[in-house]
């Protein structure tokens, strides 16, 4: 093979550390300035070195042949400590029976229950806020959605106290695989503050979830939540044998922290962008008036309910939670023109692709209509957000139908405005990537509007 050193590198390397300190310190600034330098890109981390694929058609390459480039890498390596070999994580050897196995706990049929679940907890919160509250807008969405995960994986059975803990847990986890992805040995062992606080809730979230499963198959009760799919199914193909209780519990600790995390950042984000938008979130509103009627959104709504999941597309296209995601290459390979031995960390990053002017006009705007089915849409490569492949999220149907039932819910009630002066809200790069410091006020609108006048 050709000397992979043809792939440049990127420049301002330091020693030791080599690109860590811009990683750390300006994460998407970094991503946004890689394609200059080559459609592949050599970094390091630290000792480690990452190929970053710049180029959108070999970001798709290197998802679709999911064999050769596998999951691996400084983030999975990390993400393995929390998910062990579940469904999200596991190596290419095991996901096709994994899959298989998990595929009817997401199958369409299941979606209208698990939407009336959605509604139900997104009412219970925006309930309880006040006109003119003053809102921690990225915690009141993952109330929502760890109120939401938490009914669809375990039904009601889980209480308050728990769930509150499998929340604090989740947040602690997140960032701290984004921390550890920068930390090698010795320093990942550590007994610091960051590592401890890592490692209790690692610890915790696995307990939980293995005490869960154990009284689950004391029950043998189908609950109709993912749990139940999850203990019921069985592969035809590998003997009718089902999944080990390690599986289910790789796979709930996956779905408790890509379910929670994720989508209430893409909510947060997405009530920042309408308020940044009045024109868009006028529009908005009328289409929630005029579908909802004032009431909380629904499955049967979701076809009507067009701008809203435009507006979910777009905010995902702007700020994919997971923005930086590797792989390693398996065998002696090609990657388009550039040869890549066994062994090469890889990195995409959804971020970069979706920020490209080649395959979005102003890239950096917001403009939801440029999803409307009536214009020529992007090529097919240009938004992935939950990857695509064999690999792509198990739950994107899921994911996309919780984001646009609760913004249509919330907006239909609500309209949420910055604080003077705290209009610049900036990016949290963790696993994902949340909104700093978004805090906005409420406002009520509509009928609801009207009745709170009238008190």
């Amino acid at each position: 093979m050709r000397d992979p050193q043809s792939i440049p590198t990127a420049p301002h390397a330091w020693p030791l550390i080599g690109h860590l300190g811009s990683l750390v310190r300006a994460p998407l600034a970094f991503m946004r300035s890689l394609p200059a330098h080559g459609e592949l890109v050599r970094i390091r981390m630290g000792p480690v070195q990452v190929v970053v694929i710049c180029d959108p058609g070999l970001t798709r390459q290197a998802l679709v042949e999911d064999r050769v480039f596998d999951k691996g890498g400084p983030f999975w390596d990390r993400g393995r400590e929390v998910l062990g070999d579940g469904l999200a994580s596991c190596p290419h050897g095991a996901h096709r029976r994994l899959r298989r196995l998990a595929q009817p706990a997401f199958h369409p049929d299941r979606l209208p229950g698990y939407a009336r679940t959605m509604t139900a907890r997104t009412e219970e919160v925006t309930s309880s806020w006040t006109p003119g509250q003053v809102l921690d807008v990225p915690t009141e969405m993952m109330t929502i959605t760890s109120r939401v995960t938490a009914s669809a994986l375990f039904s009601d059975s889980l209480p308050a106290a728990e769930l509150g803990q499998l929340v604090s847990d989740v947040k602690t986890i997140t960032h701290g695989v984004f921390q550890r992805m920068f930390l090698f040995p010795p320093l990942d062992r550590l007994p610091t503050p960051g590592n401890r606080a890592y490692l209790r809730a690692r610890t915790r979230l696995r307990h939980a979830c293995e005490l869960i499963i154990a009284e689950r198959r004391a029950d043998d009760t189908d609950h109709g939540d993912l749990l139940s799919a999850l203990l019921a199914a069985r592969d035809p193909e590998d003997g009718d044998r089902g999944l080990s209780d390690a599986e289910i519990s790789d796979t709930i600790a996956a779905f408790l922290v890509a379910g929670t995390e994720t989508t209430a950042s893409v909510l947060a984000w997405a009530l920042d962008l309408l308020a940044r938008h009045p024109e868009i979130e006028q529009r908005l509103h009328a289409e929630v008036d005029t579908v909802l009627h004032g009431a909380p959104a629904t499955h049967t709504d979701l076809p009507r309910l067009e701008l809203t999941e435009r507006v979910i597309t777009e905010t995902l296209r702007l700020y994919s939670p997971a923005w930086f995601v590797t792989r390693t290459v398996t065998e002696n390979t090609h990657l388009g023109r550039h040869p890549l031995p066994a062994g090469t960390n890889i990195a995409y990053s959804p971020y970069l692709i979706h920020r490209r002017s080649d395959l979005h006009t102003d890239p950096e705007t917001f403009a939801p209509d440029r999803w409307d089915p009536k214009r020529p849409p992007p090529p097919r490569y240009a938004l992935i957000p939950f990857a695509t492949g064999a690999r792509k999220c198990i739950g994107d149907a899921f994911a996309m139908t919780e984001a646009t039932l609760a913004l249509a819910t919330i907006t239909a009630r609500w309209s949420l405005k910055h604080l003077p002066g705290r209009q610049q809200v900036h990016p949290a790069p963790a696993a994902g990537l949340a909104p700093r410091d978004l805090q906005m006020q409420t406002t009520p609108r509509g009928d609801f509007g009207s009745a709170v006048n009238q008190v």
